[in-house]
C-alpha cells in the first residue's frame, strides 16, 4: 500500500450520521483524496470502517488510531483480514497506545503502563495471529523517539497526530527512507486569528493537556506555560489556519519535511457537523 498526496482525518465520518458518513466519503474519494482516517474513541472502529469501504471504490480507509488496549490483536487482526480480502486490500491499520487517562478506569486503575513494552507485546501478537496482519499494511502513532525507532522496524511508517512540520522532520530523520511519514495536521478556514482561537483554541488546550502531547511540544523547544496557554506560537504552530493557501503552505511545509502524505482534519464552530463545504474548498486548492 502506498499513500501520498492529501487524506480526510474526522470524527464526523466515524461517530455522526451514518448515512452521511458514506455519502461524505464517496464525495471525498471523488474530489481525490487519497484515504479517510477515523478515529477509535470507542465503539467497533472495524464495523466503522467497513461502511466507509462499502461506500468507496478505491480511496484507503485508515484506523487513526486503532486504541490496542480495547482491541485485542488476535482479534484486531481477524477483522482486518477480513476486510482487506472484501475490500481490495484498502484498509491501513493505524494502531496506538493512546493516553492513561483515556485507558485506566476506577474498574482497572493501572492499566495504562509500559506504553513501548505494550506496543511491542501488540506487534507480536499481530504477527503470531491465525491471519497476520502484514508489516505494510500498519503504521504506528509515533511521537517520540523510541516509538519511532519501534515503528522504523515493525511498521510501514508513522502516522503522527498533533505535530508540527519540525516533527515531520524529526519522524523522517528517525524512521530513514524507506517508511511512510503519515502527518495530521488541524485546519480552521477562517481570516481572523480570534475566529480561528475561537474555534479551536478549546480543542487544543484540551489535547496538549495530555502529557504526550504536551512532551512532545517540549522537546521541540516549547516552554511548558506556553505549551499549556495552547496560543501564541503553539497555536500558530499546531494550527493550519487562514485561507487555502495557508493551508497549501503548511502542507508543503510538511512535504519537504518528509512527510508522504498529509491528513486534513478540518475544524469548524460545530464539532458535530460534517465540515462538507471547507472539504470541498480544500479539494479545490489542494488536488
Amino acid at each position: 500500500m502506498k499513500l501520498s498526496g492529501v487524506g480526510v482525518w474526522s470524527q464526523q465520518l466515524r461517530y455522526s450520521d451514518l448515512g452521511e458518513a458514506a455519502e461524505a466519503a464517496a464525495e471525498l474519494e471523488e474530489l481525490g483524496f487519497s484515504a479517510l482516517w477515523i478515529p477509535d474513541m470507542g465503539g467497533d472502529t472495524f464495523e466503522a470502517a467497513e461502511r466507509l469501504l462499502a461506500a468507496t471504490s478505491s480511496v484507503v480507509v485508515a484506523t487513526g488510531v486503532l486504541n490496542l488496549w480495547y482491541c485485542p490483536a488476535e482479534q484486531a487482526a481477524a477483522s482486518h483480514a477480513a476486510l482487506a480480502a472484501k475490500y481490495d486490500n484498502r484498509l491501513l491499520l493505524g494502531i496506538g497506545v493512546s493516553h492513561a487517562i483515556a485507558v485506566d478506569s476506577t474498574a482497572e486503575p493501572g492499566r495504562y503502563r509500559r506504553p513501548l513494552t505494550a506496543m511491542k507485546t501488540y506487534l507480536d501478537g499481530l504477527d503470531a495471529a491465525e491471519q497476520p496482519v502484514p508489516q505494510d499494511s500498519r503504521v504506528l502513532a509515533a511521537l517520540g523517539p523510541r516509538m519511532l525507532e519501534l515503528a522504523s522496524r515493525r511498521a510501514r511508517g508513522v502516522h503522527p497526530y498533533l505535530v508540527t512540520p519540525e516533527h515531520t522532520r524529526i519522524a523522517r530523520e528517525a524512521v530513514g527512507d524507506g517508511p511512510l511519514v503519515l502527518p495530521e495536521q488541524a485546519v480552521v478556514l477562517c481570516s481572523d486569528k480570534e475566529e480561528a482561537q475561537a474555534i479551536a483554541g478549546g480543542w487544543l488546550r484540551g489535547y496538549l493537556s495530555l502529557p504526550n502531547y504536551a512532551n512532545s511540544l517540549i522537546r521541540l523547544g516549547f516552554e511548558p506555560d506556553e505549551v499549556a496557554a495552547a496560543d501564541g506560537r503553539v497555536f500558530d504552530a499546531m494550527i493550519a489556519w487562514g485561507d487555502e493557501a495557508a493551508v497549501r503552505r503548511r502542507v508543503e511545509e510538511h512535504r519537504a519535511a518528509g512527510a508522504d502524505h498529509v491528513t486534513l482534519q478540518v475544524l469548524t464552530a460545530d464539532q458535530t457537523a460534517f465540515p462538507r463545504e471547507e472539504w470541498r474548498r480544500l479539494a479545490a486548492a489542494l488536488l
